[in-house]
């Protein structure tokens, strides 16, 4: 346990380096996190009517999608005084400061999760699929990639938890936090996932409620591990304990329950 404990202190964030770029176990992580999810894609396409060339033309426009738009939550949850980047948004992709290679860091996954609508809603309307299967077919395979993602957060030593004194904390910069990335992928990648599947092979009745019953599990998981999960240096606490991230989970619960409504109601009308 004393080596998981000082596990940073033995661990390199950086996989390796091609010259003066230095390729990160987070980056690393993020590309097996969209392989992952898009595998599942596949898997389940299948049971849900989706063909393997719709799903392969539409992943490409979720993962654009899911990239941009946690990028760009990312600023506008996260950056307090953002103006700057709003008026030069080209800005938030630049991984170049001063000249120098620093990459691009700084991710929301509810800006992921707009990004993804977003993406989905356009595909959907350009070349007339049926939104909600395609939904529901992210419903099931976002929480797996999502796994790896929050593995990628741990290894890249960022989003750390709050100080404890379990046995099991990592100690970082001298204090024992939570390893809330770990709870994090656990609970909202892993148990949303088979939240979402049970569901899907015992009580969907009709499409669409999927993608719902996803936003509620993935909400209530990221609402529960932001107790343990330090809050955001640049905004603390927003409203008493509330965090940001619970605050933007609670209107996700809200958005699942509305969507898992007016599916069951208004589903064989359409």
């Amino acid at each position: 346990m004393e080596f998981w404990n000082h596990i940073y202190q033995h661990f390199n964030p950086i996989a390796f380096s091609i010259g003066e770029i230095k390729v990160h176990w987070y980056g690393i992580m993020y590309i097996l996190a969209l392989g992952v999810g898009f595998w599942t894609a596949l898997r389940f396409a299948p049971k849900l009517g989706v063909p393997k060339e719709v799903v392969e033309e539409y992943f490409i426009w979720l993962e654009v999608g899911i990239i941009l738009g946690a990028r760009i939550g990312f600023f506008l949850f996260y950056v307090p005084d953002n103006s700057y980047y709003l008026l030069h948004p080209w800005e938030m992709f630049n991984p170049f400061r001063n000249g120098e290679f620093v990459g691009i860091r700084g991710m929301s996954y509810h800006g992921a999760i707009i990004g993804g609508v977003i993406a989905t809603l356009l595909y959907g309307k350009l070349k007339n699929r049926n939104l909600w299967k395609l939904a529901d077919l992210a419903g099931l395979a976002v929480p797996v990639g999502y796994i790896f993602g929050r593995i990628g957060n741990f290894l890249n030593q960022e989003l750390v938890g709050r100080v404890t004194d379990v046995p099991w904390g990592i100690y970082v910069n001298g204090t024992l936090r939570h390893p809330s990335q770990l709870y994090e992928g656990f609970l909202e990648g892993l148990v949303t996932f088979l939240v979402v599947y049970f569901y899907h092979r015992k009580f969907q009745r009709v499409e669409g409620e999927l993608i719902g019953v996803y936003l509620i599990t993935y909400g209530i998981a990221r609402f529960i591990c932001e107790f343990w999960r330090e809050p955001d240096p640049q905004l603390g606490f927003i409203v008493g304990w509330l965090t940001m991230g619970q605050i933007l989970s609670l209107f996700l619960i809200g958005v699942g329950i509305g969507i898992v409504i007016y599916r069951r109601k208004f589903s064989k009308k359409e």
